[in-house]
């Protein structure tokens, strides 16, 4: 079964996308907005164990979620995505290979 790193757990309900994959939370409650160098040490060991089928499910900060996606674009991983959209979360996979085809 996939892990899901959801970017931050704020109290949402998550129920749908445990049925996904194991919930992994990146940070919990209120992020440094612009501590960019803080809330890299915060995720980076824990996307670490990140494998090409798991899911980063976007939620927070803009800057965080750019992080996380850096880190996982690093460990030359696809992007697989979980959006939030009328109750339920959409699949989307980006892969190195396709900045070679732009």
């Amino acid at each position: 079964m996939p892990k899901v790193f959801v970017i931050n757990d704020s109290g949402h309900d998550y129920s749908e996308a445990k049925k996904i994959g194991e919930l992994i939370f990146l940070t919990t409650g209120t992020v440094a907005s612009y501590d960019a160098n803080k809330n890299y040490r915060e995720v980076v060991d824990k996307l670490k164990q990140a494998e090409e089928g798991d899911y980063i499910l976007v939620t927070s900060l803009a800057s965080l979620n750019c992080i996380v996606g850096w880190i996982i674009g690093h460990l030359n991983l696809p992007l697989n995505l979980l959006l939030f959209k009328d109750g339920k979360y959409l699949k989307r996979r980006l892969t190195p290979r396709m900045i070679k085809e732009v």
